[in-house]
């Protein structure tokens, strides 16, 4: 333990009288642990940390898939949910949710707030204990519903000024009074939904979707008993599949269930993202590792020595390999506790950029778990860049070492053998970066480029929920939206306004199964499926959707005209072929509506810009009504949302306690669609241009250090005649030598490596040719400039000076 202490006080030491060397040594080792830290506490947070549940390992989601199809999950109906809960025995509790989002007005100003309903089980599942109050009990999931509500900590804080007596008081969500029967704790977070709820209404059984079997709409969760595995559970829950199949062909021909891990549910998307940017940062600390070893080598040529003399004295090889290790690791504790420091810096700038979707970010913390990470890997980057150095420096000849001004302690063909060594490494690992950075950036640059299918410029987007308590039938729902259209219309700016259901982009889609009229009625279970969309008259004009042929929706089309349809392209293309569909007929399993094709609108990208567009239909507002419609306001402002107060006194004119949310321009919400692909190029272009900057920085350092070695061998050779351009292509040449066999290492490397992120791609290959070809010119181009600045230096060695270097 002595000889420890002894070591590190002469390792501290020793890094103090060379100060420089320090320095450049700690900073480049904290930016790669600081680095690694920011990331590795992000995918610990999401991807490690279990989910702030009891028992979190038994939480599972049910899905119904449909083999015919392909559908990997899809959500059920009530009462398929309701024979799983009467028939399995896997589960100690199942529950069923959907989100849903309601006007809480009251004595303050109405707003829109998210919420739940669900099942009387739900927080059974979930083994959450309410902070005040109580949950839900069987009795609240009854006929007609029940009139209370469970808050959230946040809601509680807000609305309520945290008052401890909030037990019994009443609010007003859609014009219904509900009574407060329990506040969540702070950390109850519940994000298998998009939006965090707010509130969590009973669910009741009786309401017209739950008494149809195939009104999918409800996601299902569930707590596995002990010692049930999922496999187990989803081998029994696909015979109770199997059995209501055979019960209900018609809803359940073809269908069957998976079970999924609630923790891989919410963040298994993310496992490869989070995973190549860990891998990328383990990248960039391999170089600073290298840069460090270089500069360990460096140093070491001057210490020749110093090492040969306690030799001498008796200090046996491990003996001087142990000192030397010492001081590299205290360089690296010294790098990581910097790197700390960083990382903190770090895990703000990626909530700067990082996605709103991407689950349990806000966690994101340096835990315990995260301590122990960087300390591993500060000790770890220690050994790794320390070992080479330290067995080079160990191995010395004596007899050369102690004359004055020997030289083959300090230099020899192994240590610049490992120095070329470590410079092609550098350049390897670089452009397998700089590689997967231009791969990504290309795809990015594709994906952007995709036209959605109409113009977003100048168009605001805005979210409107009725409730069914005032607005009781579809004559009053489809009164209203005409009214709200038509008004904001008339505000200065506006070209046009119209509203639809589901907003593109909004991640909400409606499939509705439909046939072509004249032909014979398909097997249950096999009728063709596609997107729907609820609009109004206005609305194409308003998105500048173009019409290929027929025509558009009108204020005619009303609820007693006849049955209206518009379709895309794409349905024309796959279901009438080479004809034209208008006059055609199509039954809808909406509303049993049985319409003619009145017209072909061209193709939208309704959810991402990376996915296909498939087909859809678009009936109008006025024959197939819903209470939740979005508005979507054309302007001739190119900042649309200069219009949002005149757009909320124009709904509030119609309906002062009718709030309006969500409200968004169209670009945005485009551009929140490709917000995970930003996010991966971001943070990868990042780290390749720090290897960049790192790996020219170890060329440049490495060239410096040879030229100053050959300072002699130069002075000769200029002495003799060699000319400027011969001294410049022979520091050049050795210097792109080495760069040249690291590109080439790094290219073959980079062909295997790149292929793991063929998954974040868009419109680009893996391999493409282009992106491999001008990463390795500009690493190449970078690594010339590298060498030819110590190479130029050389050029005016003076020969007299050089032949006295000795």
């Amino acid at each position: 333990m002595m000889t420890f202490w002894q070591d590190i006080k002469y390792g501290i030491r020793v890094l103090l009288k060379s100060p420089g060397i320090t320095f450049i040594a700690v900073l480049a080792i904290a930016l790669g642990i600081g680095a690694n830290t920011a990331i590795f506490s992000v995918v610990n947070s999401v991807l490690l940390r279990p989910l702030p549940f009891n028992k979190p390992e038994q939480l599972v989601v049910v899905w119904r898939t449909h083999a015919k199809r392909g559908q990997t999950q899809g959500s059920s109906s009530f009462l398929n949910f309701a024979d799983y809960r009467a028939q399995n025995k896997s589960f100690e509790a199942l529950a069923a949710y959907n989100s849903s989002s309601s006007a809480l007005s009251g004595n303050e100003t109405p707003e829109q707030v998210e919420g739940v309903t669900a099942t009387a089980e739900f927080f059974k599942v979930l083994g959450t204990p309410p902070l005040l109050g109580r949950t839900f009990t069987p009795e609240d999931e009854r006929p007609g519903g029940s009139p209370v509500v469970v808050i959230s900590h946040g809601m509680w804080q807000r609305r309520f000024g945290a008052d401890p007596g909030i037990i019994g008081r009443q609010i007003t969500l859609d014009g219904r009074s509900k009574t407060i029967i329990g506040v969540l704790p702070e950390s109850f977070r519940f994000q298998l939904i998009d939006d965090p709820p707010e509130y969590w209404l009973p669910m009741d059984p009786t309401d017209d979707m739950n008494k149809q079997r195939g009104a999918n709409y409800l996601q299902v969760l569930g707590r596995l008993r002990e010692g049930v595995t999922i496999q187990e559970a989803e081998a029994e829950m696909k015979g109770i599949a199997g059995r209501l199949e055979q019960q209900y062909q018609e809803e359940n021909a073809g269908r069957s269930v998976r079970l999924v891990a609630a923790h891989e549910e919410l963040v298994g998307e993310l496992r490869p993202t989070l995973l190549v940017l860990l891998g990328a940062v383990a990248f960039v600390l391999l170089i600073a590792c290298a840069n460090v070893a270089n500069l360990l080598l460096a140093r070491a040529a001057g210490r020749g020595r110093e090492i040969a003399i306690r030799t001498a004295l008796g200090a046996g090889r491990r003996r001087i390999v142990r000192q030397l290790l010492t001081e590299s690791v205290l360089l690296s504790v010294l790098g990581g506790a910097l790197g700390l420091l960083i990382a903190i810096w770090g895990i703000d700038l990626l909530g700067a950029v990082v996605p709103a979707d991407i689950p349990r970010f806000g966690e994101t913390n340096l835990d315990f778990t995260v301590l122990g990470f960087t300390l591993g890997a500060s000790i770890l980057t220690g050994l790794i860049f320390g070992l080479a150095p330290a067995l080079s420096a160990s191995k010395i000849d004596l007899n050369e070492a102690l004359k004055e001004g020997g030289r083959s302690a300090t230099e020899g063909r192994g240590r610049n053998r490992m120095r070329s060594l470590l410079i092609i490494s550098e350049v390897a690992l670089s452009l397998v970066l700089l590689v997967g950075a231009g791969l990504l950036i290309k795809s990015f640059i594709h994906l952007r480029s995709v036209n959605p299918g109409f113009n977003a410029d100048r168009v605001l987007t805005a979210s409107l929920s009725l409730p069914s308590v005032k607005y009781k039938g579809d004559a009053q729902i489809a009164q209203f939206i005409r009214q709200a259209t038509e008004r904001v219309s008339r505000i200065p700016g506006v070209e046009a306004a119209g509203a639809i259901m589901p907003l593109p982009f909004s991640q909400n889609i409606i499939s509705v199964t439909f046939s072509l009229d004249g032909q014979p009625e398909p097997p249950p279970g096999e009728s063709p499926i596609s997107a729907a969309r609820i609009i109004t008259p206005d609305y194409l004009r308003a998105m500048g959707i173009p019409l290929v042929r027929g025509r558009a929706f009108t204020a005619q089309d009303k609820a007693d005209s006849p049955k209206v349809i518009l379709i895309n392209e794409a349905l024309a293309r796959k279901y009438f072929p080479g004809e034209d569909p208008v006059g055609r007929r199509l039954r809808l399993g909406l509303n049993d509506i049985n319409g003619e094709i009145v017209g072909v609108i061209g193709d939208v990208r309704g959810s991402n810009l990376s996915k296909e567009d498939g087909p859809e239909f678009y009936v109008p507002h006025e024959q197939v009504t819903f209470s939740d419609m979005s508005m979507v306001v054309r302007t001739s402002f190119d900042d649309p949302a200069r219009i949002v107060p005149a757009l909320r006194a124009a709904i509030q004119e119609i309906d002062k306690d009718q709030p309006l949310h969500e409200v968004r321009t169209m670009n945005s919400l485009i551009a929140d669609s490709v917000a995970r692909q930003r996010f991966s190029m971001t943070l990868i272009a990042l780290f390749a241009a720090l290897a960049l900057v790192l790996a020219s920085v170890g060329i440049f350092s490495v060239m410096s250090f040879l030229v100053t070695q050959r300072t002699h061998e130069i002075g000769i050779r200029m002495a003799l005649g060699a000319q400027t351009g011969d001294v410049l292509r022979m520091i050049v040449g050795q210097g792109m030598t080495f760069t040249l066999i690291g590109i080439v290492a790094g290219l073959a490397a980079a062909f295997a490596l790149t292929r793991v992120i063929r998954g974040l791609l868009f419109g680009v290959s893996a391999t493409d040719p282009w992106t491999f070809t001008g990463v390795a010119l500009l690493l190449g181009v970078v690594a010339l400039l590298a060498c030819y600045i110590p190479a130029r230096r050389a050029t005016k060695v003076d020969p007299m000076v050089a032949l006295r270097y000795e």
